[in-house]
């Protein structure tokens, strides 16, 4: 990492639940909330942020969101973050085979006409070579109300946040998906082309 993340022990004591619950639930702190943490405002506004994008009444099922933040946090290479959405993907009822051909969604048939309309919205939303098209939107319209694409668009917009940051100061993978195997870290070049990330010599 670029720099190195905030101790526990040094963090202020109005943070302390946020990791706590962390540990109770990944079996120790996320490494990226200990780099938030060295601004303890920032790491507030964020989890609080996300606590309102991925809640229980979302009209995104689980499932789906977790698929559409791995493939953007692909694009974005934030190792890290494929390593914890990947886990949560197969623990809501993805199989190994659907995440292993995330990056080449287009092909097959293993995603149906509304995971590839969510999938092809995040790409253009994530990408930087190209944008949202009114034919795209309309498609998305097809499978999600004006409500659900708003949370949606939250979603992508935070993950993108999320993995751009964690990417930038180099946050590695912790090992919550034991089973990933490398090809899955990929990002995406600006022709469209799946290219594998670095995985860096810490990754197992």
């Amino acid at each position: 990492m670029r720099i190195k993340p905030r101790e526990v022990s040094d963090c202020p004591w109005y943070l302390r639940p946020f990791l706590w619950n962390q540990r109770r639930k990944f079996g120790k702190e996320l490494e990226s909330s200990l780099m938030w943490a060295r601004s303890p405002g920032l790491f507030l506004g964020v989890a609080f942020l996300y606590g309102m994008i991925d809640h229980k009444l979302s009209p995104i099922d689980p499932a789906l969101r977790s698929l559409v933040t791995v493939r953007v946090s692909q694009i974005n290479w934030c190792a890290f973050c494929v390593d914890l959405n990947s886990a949560a993907l197969l623990e809501r009822g993805a199989s190994m085979e659907k995440l292993s051909s995330l990056s080449q969604w287009r092909e097959g048939s293993l995603f149906d006409d509304r995971e590839r309309a969510a999938l092809g919205y995040a790409e253009a939303m994530t990408r930087s070579d190209i944008q949202v098209g009114d034919q795209e939107f309309e498609t998305l319209r097809q499978y999600f109300s004006d409500e659900a694409i708003v949370e949606l668009t939250a979603l992508i917009a935070f993950q993108n946040m999320s993995s751009k940051f964690n990417a930038a100061l180099d946050v590695r993978p912790q090992g919550f998906c034991r089973v990933l195997r490398p090809e899955v870290v990929a990002g995406s070049d600006a022709a469209g082309q799946s290219v594998s990330a670095n995985p860096g010599p810490d990754q197992s």
